[in-house]
């Protein structure tokens, strides 16, 4: 799981070029992109969606919020027909995670920095059991909740509030033993950019980025894809420390490496199978 793309559930002309696009999650979003008054139309394109040949990627449903009066709905409507999964929007602790997978039965990514409530929470994912699969973060839903004016700097990089809710969400994440996947890059048109953040986000620890655009994928694939370089270089810190006894350090390529690193080339090696 590198890139979760988002589509609206009720736009037809979207929905086959998400399909295409070579993510490896599909998300049909029933919740921010969707007018109320579609709600209805929209579970019915996701019905169809989900009825349909799938290809190679997932399809997740992003189901509204639990205090929305609309999840109801959403299950309704999208678990008889087995999405591979459910993005919960508005999370505010590991208690909500629970709530929506003892009434759907399904696995979970939760976007857990959306309220205020939900950063004082993000270390309350630990006990959600293996359907929980993922955190993830969010800034405009934070800013309204917060009152921001803006959320951005000049140069347009998230000012500090939300680099801390991002930073919060990547070790809520490794706390709980789940994937951390990055937050959407909102100018879909300056790959460059999104190159650049998707870069950093693999240097800090994320395994994957949300996506609102069919264009952003390859961009996110690849970054997001481990180099040959580095399954290489992790093959061999495995097989130094195994060569060494399972020693607490080793020396490699004149550096000194201990259990840390290789926790990281396991993890690495794990993600690539």
């Amino acid at each position: 799981m590198r890139s979760l793309l988002f589509v609206p559930a009720d736009s037809e002309k979207k929905l086959p070029k998400a399909l295409a696009a070579g993510a490896d999650v599909v998300i049909l979003d029933l919740e921010d992109s969707v007018a109320l008054a579609d709600k209805p139309r929209a579970r019915g394109h996701a019905r169809e969606v989900l009825t349909s040949p799938r290809g190679n990627a997932k399809l997740f449903v992003r189901v509204n919020a639990l205090g929305s009066g609309l999840v109801e709905d959403d299950i309704a409507a999208v678990i008889p027909v087995k999405p591979d999964g459910l993005l919960l929007p508005k999370s505010e602790s590991g208690a909500d995670v629970k709530r929506l997978i003892a009434m759907a039965g399904l696995s979970v990514i939760a976007i857990a920095t959306e309220t205020a409530a939900a950063i004082f929470n993000l270390g309350s994912y630990g006990d959600c059991g293996p359907h929980l699969l993922g955190l993830t973060w969010g800034m405009e839903d934070l800013a309204a909740a917060l009152g921001a004016q803006s959320n951005r700097d000049a140069e347009g990089r998230p000012t500090a509030p939300y680099q801390l809710a991002r930073t919060l969400c990547l070790i809520g994440a490794r706390a709980a033993g789940v994937e951390p996947v990055d937050g959407v890059y909102a100018n879909f048109r300056d790959l460059a950019g999104l190159e650049t953040q998707c870069r950093d986000a693999v240097r800090d620890g994320f395994t994957a980025k949300l996506c609102i655009h069919p264009d952003q994928v390859e961009v996110v694939n690849r970054i997001f894809t481990p180099s040959p370089e580095a399954i290489a270089r992790a093959q061999r810190i495995v097989r130094a420390f195994a060569e060494a006894g399972d020693a607490g350090v080793i020396g490699l390529d004149g550096e000194m490496l201990d259990v840390p690193h290789l926790k990281a080339a396991k993890a690495l090696l794990a993600r690539v199978g």
